[in-house]
């Protein structure tokens, strides 16, 4: 199977270029090549740092478990959940066809799911038309490709569907095409919220036995609180179920797209390849791609404290984002995917440096400082200023309609050794 798919920027689509992939057995192969407008468009950037602005094809060596893609195409791409809904809505209409006397192409290679990502919900401002120049959009029926908020009962229906594989065609048609490459395997949909804007609706799974859409939404109310740029979240409460409401960040004002690309592609790493990475290697590639380097330098290093505090232990490079700002540059995403885990083991995913390893601890912390170039003071008050947050979270964990109970299950994410080191660091003169 060999396929052309145009690679297109923006909400008024410019075409950027072209991926020509190729499928042999079990053999994928993808390569991209700029458009020659693109190349000598004043404007036009480099759309991954693994893909420099020049002409000819440029080719991309696929890991055991990487993307045949570019990591800044495979940014866009569906994450776990949404790859599930793809399988299964293919797989019930593959027998619907059958028994119809009807066959359909199998379902098959990176492709076939990457294109099965509505052109609106796909995060950030890549799109990409087919060889007929569509692109992709879902819809159940009503010519609509995005549900409103107030469909959020049928979304959490659907979604328990799935979880407990009692889906139906209908169920996997409302969900099919609107998952992110943000979010992993949780339940999730593309929505629009109640002020218009496009949105996340992360809901709760049928396996879970803590409030964790609640919590979500606490740490990012947390995260704020302490000074750091997070996404903005709520909850809304459909059917007495609590959802989790977070807005996208990828879109400006009258609905612009916004290029994203995860801290793996500014770091040229396969973020499902195999190997520890670490704080350190974000700030070198803030230092060469970045648009306003120290002050996201210092972001990142009170959002490293931030995660120590709360117990943030999923903070792997796809949880790490960067939006585009101008002529290649890059800024830090607001924060996401940031969440408390009272029951894990005290470890960062990314590492603060190699030195440090895995630990989790105000100690790493302010024995980096320096490769940050944070001033010691600095650091002081920006332990201050995050622990004090943080110690409020009962009292914003209220606010969202958290009950004690719930809190209860999240006190040793909260309240733990490092606090009081924190404290002791931040009061130390």
């Amino acid at each position: 199977m060999t396929r052309t798919i145009r690679v297109h920027i923006g909400e008024t689509p410019r075409l950027v270029g072209a991926i020509r992939y190729n499928k042999e057995g079990a053999r994928e192969s993808a390569v991209f090549e700029y458009d020659p407008a693109w190349l000598g468009a004043r404007d036009g950037f480099a759309i991954d740092p693994a893909l420099p602005l020049q002409p000819g094809p440029q080719f991309h060596k696929k890991t055991r478990d990487g993307s045949v893609f570019h990591s800044a195409i495979a940014d866009t791409g569906p994450d776990g959940w949404a790859q599930t809904v793809i399988r299964r809505d293919f797989a019930k209409n593959r027998m619907a066809a059958k028994r119809a006397g009807e066959a359909i192409p199998p379902l098959e290679g990176e492709l076939s799911y990457f294109l099965e990502v509505d052109d609106r919900s796909r995060i950030g401002a890549l799109r990409f038309a087919d060889e007929t120049g569509v692109f992709r959009r879902a819809s159940e029926g009503s010519g609509r490709s995005i549900p409103p908020m107030i469909e959020l009962g049928q979304l959490i229906s659907a979604t328990r569907a799935v979880e407990t594989h009692q889906e139906t065609a209908a169920d996997l048609r409302f969900l099919r095409g609107r998952g992110t490459s943000l979010g992993g395997l949780r339940p999730k949909a593309t929505i629009v919220d109640s002020d218009g804007h496009l949105s996340i609706g992360k809901f709760p799974s049928v396996t879970d036995t803590r409030a964790v859409t609640k919590a979500e939404v606490l740490a990012l109310r947390l995260a704020a609180n302490a000074g750091i740029n997070a996404a903005r979240a709520k909850i809304v409460m459909s059917e007495d179920v609590p959802v989790a409401v977070i807005q996208r960040f990828d879109r400006g004002a009258n609905g612009t797209r916004i290029m994203y690309v995860s801290a793996a592609t500014l770091l040229g790493v396969d973020a499902d390849s195999a190997g520890e990475h670490t704080y350190g290697e974000i700030v070198e590639a803030l230092r060469q791609h970045g648009a306003s380097t120290q002050d996201d330098i210092n972001e990142l290093w009170r959002r490293i404290a931030f995660s120590i505090l709360i117990t943030n232990v999923d903070d792997h490079l796809r949880n790490h984002g960067f939006l585009h700002v101008d002529a290649g540059k890059w800024r830090l995403s607001p924060a996401f995917d940031v969440n408390p885990f009272p029951d894990r083991d005290r470890e960062l995913k990314t590492w603060i440096t190699e030195e440090a390893g895995p630990a989790m601890t105000v100690e790493a912390l302010l024995s980096a400082a320096s490769y940050f170039a944070v001033p010691i003071s600095g650091a002081r008050e920006i332990l201050r200023s995050v622990e004090r947050a943080v110690s409020k979270w009962r009292k914003v964990g209220h606010s969202i309609g958290m009950t004690d109970q719930e809190l209860d299950q999240y006190a040793d994410a909260f309240e733990h050794g490092e606090r009081g080191a924190a404290q002791a660091a931040g009061n130390r003169r």
